[in-house]
């Protein structure tokens, strides 16, 4: 049953007719965003604007993956022109560390730290430079076609999700659901043996028609990601665990209808046809596969679902949470938002970086984390105050290294990042969503001996070129700017003029105590 979301009838017919909806007369998307908010808001406070050095930061960390160094962040603070945030905004979303960042958000996103594999990354890294379209880049990962060479890398997503693990069998619902989760934001587990038992709109035929083409793949061995797709013939059978009432369906994408299988004589069923003997995979006539890549960015869910997932990236929320759970019974915190966002995104081809930027202009990304004067609390689904966000362990180590401005050679960075990804990372296959401190990784920056010699790693290391200033308080702007973005306040400029006081006798010591508080923050750990 097709979920039941405002106007997706007119979305589907928009995305299928190609249309592109002139909207030179209307107010900017982001203007268009932040009025039905704050109309929505129904008189609640609302957070005012970050501080510059507050956004310098959040955007760096968004943007290029990395915290913005001290002097980079005390020209932005000091430059006094209206239109700098906007300029800056512009400047990351085209600079050379964007592409990497998107590639490394979207990477641990839909393979939920499965596994890497260069070409996959760099496949992503390369879509995200040449601001690919996201519904030709969803065909390319659905597709899985390994011998286009050029596209090879995207076949990663279904071939790691085709592995055995130990004695158990290829896990074809697995990938059946993580197609419908991330792709669709449909999470049809449940729906795999019987109807949806709390959802109404997930039946067992949107399960099953998604399984008819995934069940039949295969995957081949070899150095790189390589998937063969099997010959269908006939409709798949299925019943419900209840009813034991028999049913047929071909491949269908949710909400869109069941593809015709085309069947062939005998002997005919390939363009290619399979050699084992010269390991030669086949090559069927009729792809459920190519038929679903044209088919599932054409689904009423596709793109309201990316543009759900991309508001969750800049705002910490999606406007439906779970982010999976796409159904009538579900609705979005702000239904005209979601509705708007998917229909621009439509019109203007599916285009991700001209979606960034008009997110990253909106007021309700660039509001303050703090709460309005006198207010305790507002509903994190209002997003009338920015929520703080966890970074991710690459996120983490790209920031410890340039906060520290420690020099490393290759060999010592790629240890140091196995040690960030076993202290921050989640489990392989759980989402990363939410900030979830834990002891492993506090007692991971408060004692391993190799965060600790970051600090005072080479010349140019922070505790290395400061332990010469005799100034303290700009020692403390120092180390708050290159480790938190900020200036230190009043208070923790007097703390750590205090401290080095005390500390006389051991000077580097007590600098790299202070630093090391800092990079152990929750501050440092959120981009807020």
């Amino acid at each position: 049953m097709l979920p039941r979301l405002p106007n997706l009838v007119w979305l589907a017919a928009l995305m299928v007719a190609g249309v592109v909806v002139a909207t030179a007369a209307e107010p900017a998307l982001h203007e268009r965003v932040d009025a039905l908010i704050e109309q929505a808001a129904s008189g609640k406070p609302v957070a005012g604007p970050a501080e510059e050095a507050e956004f310098f930061r959040r955007v760096h960390l968004d943007f290029a993956g990395v915290i913005p160094t001290v002097e980079e962040m005390r020209a932005f603070v000091a430059d006094p022109a209206p239109d700098k945030r906007t300029r800056m905004i512009d400047s990351l979303l085209n600079g050379p560390d964007y592409a990497k960042r998107m590639a490394d958000w979207f990477h641990v996103h839909l393979m939920e730290r499965r596994a890497d594999h260069d070409l996959w990354l760099s496949w992503l890294e390369r879509a995200f430079a040449e601001n690919r379209p996201w519904d030709q880049m969803a065909a390319q990962i659905i597709r899985g076609d390994f011998r286009d060479e050029a596209n090879r890398g995207a076949t990663f997503f279904l071939s790691n999700r085709l592995e055995k693990y130990g004695q158990n069998t290829t896990d074809y619902p697995g990938l059946t659901r993580d197609v419908g989760r991330l792709f669709l934001g449909m999470d049809l587990q449940c729906a795999e043996c019987h109807n949806h038992r709390l959802i109404d709109d997930y039946d067992q035929a949107d399960f099953q028609g998604l399984f008819a083409a995934f069940k039949n793949l295969t995957l081949l061995p070899g150095d790189y990601p390589a998937v063969e797709e099997g010959v269908i013939s006939e409709k798949l059978k299925y019943a419900s665990v209840f009813t034991q009432k028999e049913r047929l369906t071909g491949p269908r994408v949710p909400g869109r209808d069941e593809i015709a299988i085309a069947v062939f004589e005998k002997g005919q069923e390939y363009e290619v046809t399979p050699d084992k003997k010269a390991k030669q995979p086949g090559v069927p006539k009729f792809s459920a596969l190519e038929a679903f890549a044209t088919e599932i960015p054409h689904s009423p869910t596709f793109s309201p679902n990316f543009v759900n997932r991309l508001w969750f990236l800049m705002m910490g929320r999606g406007l439906v949470e779970p982010l999976d759970q796409f159904h009538s019974e579900n609705p979005a915190s702000h239904p005209e938002v979601l509705d708007l966002l998917a229909r621009e995104f439509v019109a203007r081809g599916h285009d991700i970086r001209w979606l960034v930027r008009e997110l990253a202009l909106t007021r309700v990304y660039q509001r303050s984390s703090r709460l309005p004067e006198g207010v305790e609390s507002l509903p994190e689904e209002a997003f009338l105050v920015a929520k703080q966000r966890r970074l991710s362990a690459e996120q983490l180590l790209a920031s410890a290294l340039r906060a520290t401005g420690a020099e490393l050679d290759a060999a010592a960075r790629e240890e140091l990042e196995k040690r960030f990804l076993k202290a921050f990372a989640n489990e392989p296959k759980e989402p990363e969503y939410e900030f979830a401190p834990s002891l492993k990784s506090a007692l991971f920056v408060m004692n391993d001996p190799e965060v600790g010699r970051l600090l005072e790693a080479g010349p140019g290391a922070i505790v290395s070129r400061l332990v010469a200033e005799p100034d303290a308080a700009r020692v403390a702007g120092d180390l708050y700017g290159a480790i938190l973005s900020r200036p230190p306040t009043t208070e923790e400029t007097d703390e750590v003029v205090a401290y080095l006081k005390g500390q006389s006798s051991d000077r580097t010591r007590a600098l790299r105590e202070i630093a090391w508080a800092l990079l152990a923050s929750t501050e440092f750990a959120v981009n807020h």
